[in-house]
């Protein structure tokens, strides 16, 4: 026999005609303490960065050390705000493929991980997102017609043209640009961060990374800088199986991706992504953490992308059509609900009347969105907003090409 000393290739679990069956978790709310954030190390966390911290079980109620103890008004907040994000993006979608909007990406089956770590933080603390956190806006109190006139792109749309849609700026609830080269955020977020600390300011900064960007370099650098300067920062990597077509499984080469931070001497935790108070409390111990000055915290963020990767993606070419319902960790918003209504709180009819009326005011907003201008006919940014709100004050190169730019177009 031979020795094979081909390069090894990983392979995504199931391809399309495959069944994906991804069997049942054998992790349980129970299984892991909760250490005292402010006293723990890394090494403590070893358990944590190779289990799973759940707080909902399969029966639908909570348990364990990391029960955050909330009452079930904040439930019913984050509740809401799931299906707001969700009949956003499914409304958004539709504005897409009838030529409304020219690109959008949906969060379809994580719309509980900015939503609940952004609730578990407080108003001050900076968020660095990537184009799946746009739930995050909506607890920092953003409208929907601002976020519609930016995906639009019409007079109103606050990054004037700058961006491609869905890639939202929200300066009132320090909601940082989102960047289209993917991993930029990390050693940003990173960066304010430290800045925080050096000005001793109760200011965290959260941030997540894609499984498929966090084989960049800009994740290795964020985890350098925020293990040597115990920045209070939280760093998290969103694993949600497929970064486009390509699976988790060739971005890193270790069991979890939680314990890649251990060898940065980061407390790492590996969270269930669609338990939302599994989110909350990490988020919250994560928080305490970070603001007691004892530095980083690292999360893998367990999920599923239930949806295509944006509008230009079709996921029936690389995996079966049936996964996401095979993903044992089940879909957000129906955990949530499901446990609400176990404990008396929430009903059937209750969800139904809550998706109308949401579905009614995203449709008023974009009513509303569209009196300032559509993808169609206009009108859009000034093209004089190419020189402004850059510098104070233009440079003189900058400013000779203003002036062609305007004797070309005749002012």
């Amino acid at each position: 026999m031979t020795d094979d000393k081909s390069i090894h290739v990983p392979d995504a679990p199931f391809r399309p005609g495959e069944k994906a069956s991804f069997g049942k978790w054998d992790y349980a709310p129970g299984d892991l303490e909760k250490p005292d954030p402010e006293a723990c190390s890394s090494d403590d966390t070893r358990a944590h960065a190779e289990g799973l911290i759940r707080v909902l079980g399969d029966d639908d109620s909570r348990s364990g050390a990391w029960d955050p103890d909330i009452d079930d008004g904040i439930l019913l907040e984050g509740l809401e705000h799931m299906v707001r994000l969700r009949i956003f993006d499914e409304r958004m979608m539709k504005m897409q493929r009838t030529g409304k909007l020219s690109f959008y990406m949906r969060s379809l089956g994580e719309e509980a991980i900015a939503i609940a770590q952004t609730m578990a933080l407080q108003n001050q603390d900076w968020v660095f997102p990537t184009y799946r956190q746009p739930g995050a806006q909506f607890v920092r109190g953003r409208d929907m017609v601002s976020m519609i006139c930016h995906c639009i792109g019409n007079v109103e749309d606050n990054v004037k043209g700058r961006q491609m849609p869905v890639h939202y700026t929200y300066r009132d609830g320090r909601y940082i640009s989102v960047s289209s080269p993917v991993g930029t955020q990390f050693s940003q977020a990173v960066g304010v961060a430290m800045a925080s600390a050096y000005k001793q300011l109760d200011e965290v900064t959260i941030t997540w990374i894609g499984d498929g960007a966090s084989a960049e370099g800009d994740y290795h650098y964020a985890l350098n800088f925020a293990s040597v300067y115990r920045a209070p920062v939280i760093l998290n990597v969103v694993n949600n199986q497929w970064a486009i077509s390509t699976h988790a499984n060739l971005a890193s080469g270790s069991s979890t991706f939680a314990d890649r931070g251990l060898a940065y001497d980061v407390p790492s935790l590996r969270v269930d992504g669609n338990d939302f108070l599994a989110l909350y409390s990490t988020t919250q111990w994560a928080r305490q953490r970070a603001s007691t000055g004892k530095g980083a915290t690292h999360i893998e963020v367990l999920t599923y992308r239930a949806g295509a990767h944006s509008s230009s993606d079709d996921p029936s070419r690389y995996r079966p059509s049936d996964e996401s319902s095979a993903w044992p960790g089940g879909d957000p918003i129906d955990r949530l609900k499901r446990h609400l209504i176990s404990v008396g709180s929430w009903s059937d009819e209750k969800q139904e009347a809550l998706e109308a009326r949401i579905d009614g005011e995203v449709m008023q907003a974009y009513k509303e969105a569209v009196k300032y201008g559509d993808l169609a006919e206009g009108p859009y940014p000034s093209s004089d907003t190419i020189f402004t709100e850059v510098y104070s004050e233009v440079p003189w190169h900058l400013r000779e090409q203003w002036d062609e730019m305007n004797r070309l177009r005749g002012d």
